[in-house]
């Protein structure tokens, strides 16, 4: 079927399907004709042997709405791409917590598929480590919803730093409220 039929389908934009294509992320196997036209195959799996794992998070105990949502959210995409659901994981951490126990134990398996909500929701810092990691024991990530502004992406993690600083000098609470004050001012300096 046609790329443009199959993102209808699926409840997503043309442009977002064909920027998935050309970044080769689409969830199902693809081709482009000499023509140009863009065919998918959603009767084909790409990778059948495959483990598929959501895992989702959130940084504090009182968003366990939002991690519900991002499960079901993430539960969904794969119930529609006809991937059979292992495992969810739901984790309450810090995205710059480099010691979480769920997904440390996700990270040592093979074969995977690791379907995520969000890229921050996986970490804040060091994506393309995971990723390689999770490749280099045959398996793939699966971020359902992109972001394809990099200066929003740099905007976001120069905000992670500047909280993560600030919650180490002055505690939790306070560092949340100075990292929300520094977040205002940047954006209206922009």
């Amino acid at each position: 079927m046609k790329l443009s039929k199959w993102a209808k389908e699926q409840g997503i934009t043309y442009g977002t399907a064909l920027k998935w294509f050309h970044n080769k992320n689409l969830p199902i196997p693809s081709e482009q004709l000499s023509s140009g036209t863009i065919l998918v195959h959603p009767d084909r799996n790409v990778n059948e042997n495959l483990k598929t794992i959501v895992y989702s998070r959130v940084s504090s105990a009182n968003k366990k709405t939002d991690l519900e949502n991002q499960a079901k959210l993430c539960e969904d995409f794969c119930i529609k791409n006809n991937w059979i659901i292992e495992k969810t994981h739901k984790e309450v951490a810090s995205g710059m917590n480099d010691n979480r126990q769920k997904l440390s134990k996700i990270l040592k398996q093979k074969n995977i598929r690791l379907v995520c909500l969000y890229k921050d929701r996986l970490t804040r810092f060091g994506f393309n480590y995971i990723e390689q990691a999770v490749k280099s024991n045959g398996g793939e990530i699966i971020i359902i919803n992109k972001n394809d502004g990099e200066e929003e992406d740099l905007l976001k993690d120069f905000i992670a730093i500047i909280t993560s600083f600030c919650c180490r000098l002055y505690g939790a609470r306070r560092g949340q409220s100075k990292a929300l004050k520094i977040k205002e001012t940047l954006k209206k300096n922009d």
